[in-house]
């Protein structure tokens, strides 16, 4: 019997040529492979170490202070940098912005000024004793319980105008499934707090079980260039009881996704999700132009374009700014709780957050989430660099951080503090502080007489002087809230007691109305 592994006489034997010819073709297309995966990998080390020269270039000239604890007036002012992986220089601008206007690095045992955190530092033990201690100058950038403004299940089952309804699960399943029986046009996204696996489901492919929330779909975005869009406002939180909020006026991030919107296809999220690889405004064909070669912002680049299809950004704007506002404003009683519950000072924090909206066909605009510690980062958009550090300049004006003084925010003297604003500059509404109603001390419990000098206590005459240099230092940034008025409007204040704010709130508005009647340039 013929051994099962020996070749029957009738079956042709292959000439060798052929065989070592399939085997050196497929050792060529391995060679090839490897050899690109090594060049790969060569340029990412390349790219990695270039990122990690360029972090440690910027910070070798910078002096330090590590440590430091004198408790004197220091020469310079110090401040304290932190987040994970800081080699890979995802900060880099805001340490460089840190330098230029004169700051020493520190720790958090040395006598610092200001805190930057990427993340959010009251859930680190380690700073704890440092921020329940903090002394009246010191500033850190964050606010105890932001996270419930930028928390994406909060934010997104809030009950807000200008927010795609949504339901959280499985808490609101009941909810979710009667109004999409009601509403079976609708498209739905399932979400989590990571916003990671976005992806437009039919309602019988949801999980309805776990942790999560649902939201209706924005369908009929605005496109250009056949692409769907959405825009980063960078908006800053510098007081809270009374509530002060600013929006940077001057630009807007707008980030393309990277495909087509049509043919939809909501399995391809390249189509309508836009992520880390979005495609940038000078990219964009019927934009690069306006922004390239003739030096126009983000934001007035986009605002040309909607013009010149018959459109009118400024609706855009307006509505953006009321969408600022009113989620601030829901959510201050939920900060206001977490702050005075832990820490002595309202005064001691600020905080920057990135409001991202996508925009339909008719320009109405729809709130998608609020980021922490937004991207300040220019290593994949390099051409962003003097947008991110122009804002982070802007921010530590607007908050009294980047200084014309030159010195430590701690121990100013008095004659220092009063040059740059005397109480005399606080003073609003002289006619009824003049008058019968205001003029003596015992009318001070009366609401419009709280702001005269006479009725100001020690507390409210720092939150105005506060406002005050927030005025004259916010650069490109606007107040949102109080909210923008005319000198007209500032004429007209409605009652306390008709008015939906707080008190605290209610007399911030007043005192600015007060400011813009004596000059239009604080109207805005």
């Amino acid at each position: 019997m013929r051994a099962p592994w020996t070749r029957p006489s009738n079956v042709p034997v292959p000439p060798l040529s052929r065989v070592t010819g399939g085997k050196i073709s497929v050792i060529n297309i391995v060679a090839v492979v490897l050899f690109f995966g090594i060049c790969l990998t060569a340029l990412n080390v390349y790219e990695l170490r270039r990122m990690q020269n360029d972090h440690m270039s910027l910070h070798r000239d910078w002096p330090a202070a590590e440590g430091r604890t004198d408790k004197g007036v220091k020469d310079r002012p110090i401040a304290v940098i932190r987040g994970k992986r800081l080699e890979s220089g995802y900060l880099n601008h805001v340490f460089a912005v840190f330098k230029r206007i004169g700051y020493e690095r520190g720790l958090p045992e040395s006598s610092w000024d200001v805190m930057w955190s990427h993340d959010y530092p009251f859930a680190d033990p380690k700073l704890t004793p440092y921020l329940r201690n903090m002394k009246p100058h010191q500033k850190v950038n964050h606010w105890p319980g932001s996270g419930f403004i930028t928390n994406k299940m909060s934010l997104a089952t809030s009950d807000i105008h200008f927010i795609p309804k949504a339901f959280s699960l499985p808490r609101k399943k009941d909810e979710l499934l009667k109004h999409a029986e009601s509403n079976p046009e609708k498209m739905w996204v399932q979400k989590n707090n990571n916003h990671r696996g976005i992806r437009i489901r039919p309602l019988d492919q949801l999980d309805l079980t776990g942790e999560s929330f649902v939201q209706e779909y924005v369908d009929k975005p605005l496109l250009i260039d056949g692409r769907k869009f959405d825009i980063g406002i960078y908006t800053v939180v510098t007081s809270i009881d009374p509530l002060r909020v600013y929006m940077y006026e001057e630009e807007v991030l707008f980030r393309y996704c990277p495909k087509d919107y049509h043919p939809f296809d909501p399995n391809d999220v390249d189509k309508y999700v836009v992520g880390d690889d979005y495609t940038p405004t000078w990219k964009m064909p019927s934009l690069k132009e306006t922004y390239n070669r003739l030096q126009y912002s983000h934001k007035e680049t986009w605002n040309y374009y909607v013009r010149s299809i018959g459109k009118d950004p400024s609706t855009v704007w307006r509505d953006v700014k009321a969408s600022l506002r009113e989620v601030v404003l829901a959510k201050e009683p939920q900060l206001v709780d977490a702050l005075h519950s832990k820490y002595k000072s309202v005064r001691n924090f600020f905080e920057m957050v990135r409001f991202d909206f996508v925009i339909d066909e008719d320009l109405n605009i729809f709130l998608m989430e609020v980021n922490m510690s937004p991207n300040l980062s220019s290593a994949h958009t390099p051409p962003n660099k003097g947008m991110y550090e122009q804002i982070i300049f802007n921010l530590l004006s607007l908050v009294g951080v980047a200084r014309a003084i030159p010195t430590s925010l701690e121990g100013s003297p008095e004659d220092q503090n009063d040059m740059v604003v005397l109480d005399r500059d606080i003073q609003v509404y002289s006619d009824v502080c003049n008058s019968e109603t205001c003029r003596s001390t015992t009318s001070c419990t009366n609401t419009i007489c709280k702001l005269c000098g006479h009725c100001l206590t020690p507390d409210w005459r720092d939150h105005l002087k506060s406002a005050f240099m927030e005025h004259v230092s916010r650069r490109n940034f606007r107040r949102v809230c109080p909210v923008q008025i005319t000198q007209e409007e500032a004429a007209h204040t409605t009652a306390l007691s008709e008015s939906d704010l707080s008190e605290a709130n209610w007399l911030m508005d007043y005192w600015y109305r007060g400011k813009c009647l004596q000059d239009p340039a604080w109207c805005t």
